[in-house]
């Protein structure tokens, strides 16, 4: 029988403060938020979609210190940017230039620039305040389905299916075009900004609930919550310790994709005259004003269409990174 061979320094090699300290270095544990952060920078086009969004936010937030320095008011007209006979500035592009940075308005000369800086408070004010709306409405709905199961389950999949089949933008156009000037106690922008909020929440609630029921009857077979249920915890302690700390992911990826499709709702009812009411700024509003000038005066269009294009594709692209940075089985 041979003798077991002896490796010079095994011992010292295989010393357990080597193998807890990683070798010199000290192992870090990370949570599941520092593991998507991660991998979220190392996606450079969701970052730069998540820059581009920050930049529009910040532009909506100071638009009146933004439009001071590089604007005119927007409601300001100059009639002597433009020409009388032709209706439009008599400049090329539109009237762009170091005064007027994307040119001014055919009819009244108002600056464009100053518009869709402006434009961008309403689109994202009404796009953030309606997805929060259908974010809380979903969350709360498909919780609650998915967790209790049988007839409460049934009754809120079916709600969920009607609003689903309901043709939405009838709807809107059917109600915001009959809303007075003067209802609940608010009156002009202020009323129609809440109803086309309360519209586009309202209906956009059944698609994150679809998603958001499917992960609850998940979850509530999973053994924390069996746990929690034997220790004697009640519904509504599970619900809101157990199971809601585990939807914050989907919740927040699917709200990250819901606001460009808002942005694009709230677009199409100022397109239709049915949102933001003349004078005030928005970029659907702006578009369905150059629909008449658009063949002589391309930027009157092409500004707050690139405006939309822009955001919209910003909070796609930032959404899609943060879905994949929140996947746990993503590599």
């Amino acid at each position: 029988m041979t003798a077991p061979l002896e490796v010079p320094g095994a011992a010292e090699q295989a010393a357990p403060e080597a193998v807890t300290e990683g070798m010199g270095r000290a192992i870090q544990g990370r949570s599941l938020w520092q593991i998507a952060w991660r991998r979220l920078r190392r996606d450079k086009v969701a970052l730069a979609g998540g820059v581009v969004v920050l930049l529009l936010v910040l532009v909506a937030v100071f638009a009146p210190v933004i439009v001071a320095v590089l604007g005119h008011d927007p409601l300001e007209f100059h009639y002597d940017q433009i020409d009388p006979d032709l209706q439009i500035s008599p400049k090329p592009f539109g009237g762009v230039s170091s005064q007027f940075l994307f040119g001014v308005e055919p009819v009244n000369g108002r600056d464009i620039f100053s518009r869709v800086v402006y434009g961008a408070r309403i689109s994202l004010l009404v796009a953030f305040l309606a997805t929060l709306v259908a974010v809380i409405i979903g969350t709360v709905a498909g919780i609650v389905a998915g967790y209790y199961g049988g007839w409460v389950d049934s009754l809120i999949s079916r709600a969920m299916d009607v609003f689903l089949a309901f043709p939405v933008l009838l709807f809107a156009l059917a109600l915001a075009g009959v809303v007075p000037d003067g209802s609940f106690g608010l009156s002009g922008d202020t009323l129609r900004i809440v109803v086309i909020i309360a519209i586009i929440g309202f209906t956009s609630w059944p698609y994150i609930g679809r998603i958001i029921r499917g992960q609850a009857l998940s979850l509530r077979e999973r053994e924390f919550v069996d746990a929690s249920r034997s220790l004697g915890a009640r519904t509504p302690r599970i619900l809101l310790t157990e199971m809601l700390p585990n939807l914050v992911a989907p919740v927040l990826v699917y709200a990250t994709l819901l606001i460009p499709t808002n942005i694009l709702f709230e677009a199409a009812l100022s397109f239709l005259s049915v949102g933001i009411r003349p004078p005030t700024p928005s970029w659907g509003g702006m578009l369905s004003d150059a629909t008449h000038w658009f063949q002589i005066a391309p930027n009157f269009m092409l500004f707050p269409g690139l405006a939309i294009f822009v955001t919209v594709l910003a909070f796609n692209l930032f959404g899609d990174g943060l879905r994949d940075a929140l996947d746990p089985r993503a590599r």
